[in-house]
């Protein structure tokens, strides 16, 4: 075991962070050989990326929530009106105004839909922030309002069809990189990888830090990379169904050859949307003084406040991000279900929540990282979907939910004695 700790602490690998990952891998042996073989498949892990994308994309906007001290439960709500109101926007405001297909039409809806979202965050940040009143009662009232105001905007009626080019968004068939698009997707995540570390390190040496022996930053940067490639090469493995690959052949004008089309689908947009934040998130909590602001109010508000940060501001910002985060992941939802209706984003608030807990971020604050949130995203969401796979139903779906997450609290308090803290 000492050498086992030894050998992390030379490769500088966070044990919660291995931990998780290492549940995540014997969850998808588990539904695996329950599954007779389906569930570790190009199509279902194509699959579970697209259905844990938009509730990714919030996870990262909670984990600066939960660093804060402060909790946020009206983003399933927030999601669904925001959804409403985008559709009603593409599919009723802009058409006559620009004419049905316009390509400005995703355009304008992805940034009324953003908007929209920092708005009504804002609006929580600042009852939170400026007037004082707790983060719980003021998100607890948020999700009966704004789940209300979902309805109102068509009064319960589905906004349907979509734009096409807003679809796109939410991956499904034709939503993805292709092979060509996925391999140089890849490549400048290798890229990047690459240069971090190499920056990562040059700035560790300059100010005197401890670094990691060479040998070690081969294997952890090797790692990354190796799993960059993993990733691509199994959602290019992934062919598109041959219908969709016939009328695309069609719209296209291509020659169909007699053996038939072999359409490798890639790596799917919410999927590249995803990465993308998260690597924006993580820039912005890791390396600059915004990120710093909300570490030290979640470490200790009195002293933050003492050091001269504006702790009313700051809450009000994060909420804001966290707004706007909600409203890029009802992009991706409603784009992938090509419609928007009133029940969109229905208890998104408790997953989003079961995943950063999971993730390893403290309840009591101070703690918490974006790449744990996401991997707890994809724990979730794989549990359900396992689940679904195996036939079971709704109800005790929940009920798993419910356990991984009590269970992650008890986790987390566990560490927490361990570390003396």
């Amino acid at each position: 075991m000492n050498l086992f700790r030894r050998l992390f602490a030379r490769l500088e690998i966070d044990e919660r962070l291995l931990g998780m990952l290492i549940s995540l891998v014997v969850i998808w042996i588990g539904f695996h050989i329950a599954s007779d073989g389906k569930f570790i498949t190009p199509r279902n892990l194509y699959n579970l990326g697209n259905q844990t994308a938009s509730v990714a994309v919030m996870a990262i906007g909670m984990v600066m929530v939960i660093i804060v001290r402060h909790i946020d439960l009206s983003v399933g709500s927030m999601l669904g009106v925001t959804a409403m109101v985008m559709g009603v926007v593409q599919a009723t405001l802009l058409p006559p105004l620009l004419g049905y297909g316009h390509p400005a039409i995703w355009i304008i809806t992805v940034l009324a839909g953003i908007l929209c979202g920092a708005l009504l965050g804002g609006l929580n940040g600042y009852i939170i922030g400026y007037l004082g009143v707790p983060s719980f009662v003021v998100t607890l009232g948020g999700l009966l309002i704004w789940r209300g105001c979902a309805w109102w905007v068509t009064y319960g009626q589905t906004v349907a069809p979509l734009d096409q080019t807003f679809t796109l968004l939410g991956g499904g068939v034709y939503g993805t990189l292709r092979e060509t698009g996925s391999w140089i997707a890849a490549g400048i995540a290798i890229a990047i990888i690459v240069w971090a570390a190499q920056r990562q390190r040059r700035q560790r040496i300059r100010f005197g830090f401890p670094i990691r022996p060479v040998w070690a930053e081969a294997v952890v940067v090797g790692t990354t990379c190796l799993f960059v490639l993993a990733f691509a090469a199994t959602m290019i493995a992934y062919e598109m169904p041959e219908v969709a690959a016939r009328r695309l052949a069609e719209e296209m004008g291509w020659a169909i050859p007699e053996a038939g089309l072999h359409l490798a689908e890639g790596i799917a947009i919410p999927v590249l949307i995803v990465v993308v934040l998260a690597v924006a998130g993580s820039i912005l909590l890791n390396n600059m003084r915004f990120g710093r602001y909300v570490f030290a109010m979640g470490g200790n508000p009195e002293a933050a406040n003492l050091a001269g940060i504006d702790i009313r501001r700051m809450t009000f910002w994060v909420f804001v991000l966290m707004g706007a985060l909600c409203g890029i992941a009802a992009v991706i939802a409603s784009a992938r279900l090509q419609s928007a209706g009133n029940s969109i984003g229905t208890n998104d608030e408790l997953k989003t929540i079961a995943a950063v807990v999971i993730g390893g971020a403290s309840l009591a604050g101070g703690s918490g990282t974006i790449i744990g949130a996401i991997i707890g995203a994809v724990v979730i969401q794989s549990l359900q979907s396992g689940m679904s796979l195996l036939g079971f139903d709704a109800s005790l779906q929940n009920i798993v939910t419910g356990l991984v997450l009590v269970v992650a609290v008890y986790v987390d308090m566990l560490y927490q004695r361990r570390r003396g803290v």
